[in-house]
C-alpha cells in the first residue's frame, strides 16, 4: 500500500490516479466529519466536494506538515467554521432587512419608496453584469447555491464560479457605493 506521503508527491506532479486513491480513502471520512458537525447531509456534501476540489486545484502548492488525515481534519474544521460564520452574517442581514421592512415600525411613504429604488437600483446593477456573469451571482445570491452546485449546473470548474462571483461583487460594490449613504439614511432617520 502507498503512505500518504507518497500520494501527496504524485498528486503534486497532476497525477490523477493519486487524487482518485486520495478520494477513495477519505471521502467517507471527510463527509462524517462534516456531517457530525452540521447535522445537515446536503451542506456536509458540499463541503467534502469542495474540499477535495480545493486540494486539485491546490495540488503543487500543499505543504503537508502532518498525515493527509490530520490535513482533511483541519480543512473540514476551516469549511465548517465558515459555513457558520458566513450563515450568521446572512442570517443576521436578512433579520436587519426584515425589521427595516416591517410595516409595523411606521415607515413613511417616503421611506418605503426609497426602499423600493434601493432594491431596483441593485435589480438595475445586476443587469449591467455580463450574461454568464449575471446568471452565477443570481444563482448564489437569489437562489442560494453553493459554487459546487453551480459548477455542476453550468458545467464549469469550481474556480470559474469563484472567479465570476468575485468580479460581479467588485462590479455591484463599485456600482452601488453610494447606496450605503441612503441605508444608513433611511435606517438612522427613523430611529
Amino acid at each position: 500500500m502507498i503512505s500518504g506521503s507518497q500520494l501527496i508527491s504524485f498528486l503534486k506532479k497532476g497525477n490523477h490516479k493519486a487524487m482518485e486513491d486520495i478520494y477513495s480513502l477519505y471521502w467517507e471520512d471527510v463527509l462524517d466529519s462534516a456531517y457530525k458537525r452540521l447535522r445537515d447531509e446536503e451542506v456536509a456534501q458540499d463541503i467534502t466536494q469542495e474540499i477535495f476540489i480545493s486540494l486539485w486545484e491546490n495540488r503543487e502548492k500543499i505543504q503537508l506538515t502532518g498525515t493527509l488525515r490530520a490535513y482533511f481534519e483541519g480543512a473540514v474544521k476551516y469549511r465548517v467554521i465558515n459555513y457558520f460564520r458566513s450563515s450568521a452574517i446572512k442570517e443576521k442581514h436578512q433579520e436587519d432587512l426584515s425589521l427595516l421592512l416591517r410595516d409595523d415600525l411606521e415607515h413613511s411613504a417616503e421611506n418605503r419608496l426609497m426602499l423600493k429604488d434601493l432594491h431596483q437600483e441593485v435589480e438595475e446593477a445586476m443587469l449591467d453584469l455580463p450574461e454568464k456573469m449575471r446568471m452565477i451571482f443570481s444563482m448564489s445570491r437569489k437562489q442560494e447555491k453553493s459554487i459546487v452546485e453551480i459548477s455542476d449546473e453550468l458545467g464549469l470548474s469550481a474556480q470559474t464560479v469563484k472567479n465570476q462571483l468575485s468580479a460581479a461583487l467588485k462590479v455591484m460594490r463599485k456600482r452601488l457605493s453610494y447606496l450605503l449613504f441612503l441605508i444608513i439614511c433611511i435606517v438612522f432617520i427613523q430611529t
